[in-house]
């Protein structure tokens, strides 16, 4: 059985989720796949698997931002090791004939190597050089150059094998430019790790928010608020400052068991290691898992009437997405689902626990606006210091608030159990859970 390591990349601050999901997807699926997590920190999860693995935690991660593929590792302590060391991985056995190639982000630390753009230009030659000669070109395609219709799958040379919903590549078939594989490249303590793309899109873009509110919170960072502050379904969750109704949105998704890429593709199937019929079993048994059924108690307001409804209408597409038919039993009664998950227009004053949890515990998530995107710092302290009010409205309930400001306590009148230091985006942000408001 081929093993792999992969690297789940996530926001800082969200690593342990990540490694969580990760144990509990080998977990649920023994004795096959194995999934092994190594290590983790400063927004990576590496981590070991078989193929199946790697598809498994493309379609399932909800706190990952994209999944990565170590091809090589090697001491580069100058530009000849490091492209003697790129020139050595087998890269014929991972990106077929006709993909071209980019070399997307590099991080060096504490090493001899630091010009970013120096090394990518050292990687791309090396592996290029090393695709050329095994397919016997001069070149390999290029962003933005337009290809000859080809009629062979460039992985065999004859036929076209592709099947399924994959997408990822669809407009740039479209227009006749070629696929790109991305790399990224590591380098700390002169020792370089060359890694592979397998996701294509951010893991974050799960398909049912073709548009964002004002400030609109990562869907996979809402996944770790979710899953970091210890909610589960059995309890009512209610988020005040809803926006586009990610955190509601990702909460229902978690509470039905529902695989957050199952309704868009990833290029590892764009890859020779790629497996269609494998990706398909998986896709058809996760959708299966998924229980729409079951009871969940999930509620979201906004004073923005338009924030409201986008919410409503990213709730519907959610669903549609992922599962079209339990979409369509839903929507056909008289009563509207997403009302029933409750998406109103409210003022925080207005906001309550519902009346049917009255004297039961819940959990609050939410993302206040900061005051950088929208408004200003002033509106935004002022706008913590409103959200005392939740402790009156909700009471035995627990909280848990992103923002990025240091002093948020002091303005909401009432030191945090926990503060975890997390990025939202390019931001650094703080996650204060209070274990009773």
């Amino acid at each position: 059985m081929q093993l792999y390591t992969g690297a789940a990349l996530c926001a800082v601050g969200a690593e342990k989720a990540v490694s969580n999901e990760l144990k509990k997807l080998s977990e649920a699926a023994r004795p096959s796949p194995s999934i092994r997590v190594l290590e983790s920190g400063f927004g990576r999860v590496r981590f070991q698997t078989n193929l199946e693995g790697l598809y498994r935690a493309l379609i399932s991660l909800r706190a990952a931002d994209r999944l990565l593929l170590e091809a090589g590792n090697f001491p580069a302590g100058d530009f000849d090791g490091l492209f003697e060391g790129t020139r050595n991985i087998p890269w014929e056995n991972f990106i077929p004939r006709g993909m071209g190639l980019k070399v997307g982000k590099v991080r060096s630390s504490r090493s001899a190597l630091t010009a970013e753009t120096s090394i990518q230009a050292v990687v791309h030659k090396a592996a290029a050089e090393r695709l050329c000669n095994r397919y016997g070109v001069r070149r390999l395609p290029e962003p933005g150059k337009t290809l000859r219709a080809e009629s062979k799958d460039p992985r065999t040379g004859s036929g076209d094998s592709r099947t399924g919903p994959v997408i990822l590549y669809k407009n740039r078939e479209a227009r006749g430019e070629p696929r790109m594989a991305e790399l990224r490249v590591y380098i700390e303590k002169d020792e370089a790790r060359v890694l592979l793309d397998i996701s294509g899109a951010p893991l974050f873009k799960r398909g049912y928010r073709p548009a964002g509110g004002t400030a609109p919170l990562r869907e996979s960072t809402a996944a770790a608020l979710i899953l970091l502050s210890g909610w589960r379904r059995r309890f009512p969750l209610y988020d005040p400052f809803c926006g586009s109704g990610t955190i509601i949105i990702e909460a229902a998704l978690y509470a039905w068991d529902q695989a957050p890429g199952l309704g868009r593709s990833f290029t590892l199937s764009d890859l020779l290691i790629g497996n269609r019929e494998l990706e398909e079993d998986l896709r058809r048994e996760l959708a299966a898992r998924a229980d729409h059924r079951r009871k969940i108690r999930i509620y979201g307001s906004d004073g923005d009437e338009n924030a409201a409804a986008l919410a409503r209408q990213n709730f519907r597409r959610a669903l549609g997405l992922c599962a079209p038919a339990a979409a369509s039993a839903k929507w056909a009664g008289e009563t509207d689902p997403v009302e029933g998950v409750g998406i109103r227009r409210l003022s925080l004053e207005q906001a309550r626990a519902p009346e049917e949890n009255a004297g039961e515990e819940g959990y609050i998530i939410t993302n206040p606006p900061y005051g950088r995107r929208m408004g200003d710092a002033e509106s935004a302290e002022a706008g913590y210091r409103s959200m005392a009010v939740l402790e009156k409205h909700f009471p035995r309930w627990k909280m848990g608030v992103i923002c990025d400001h240091a002093g948020f306590e002091s303005h909401f009148g009432k030191k945090a159990d926990i503060c975890r230091k997390i990025k939202n985006g390019a931001l650094d942000a703080y996650f204060y859970q209070y274990l009773h408001l």
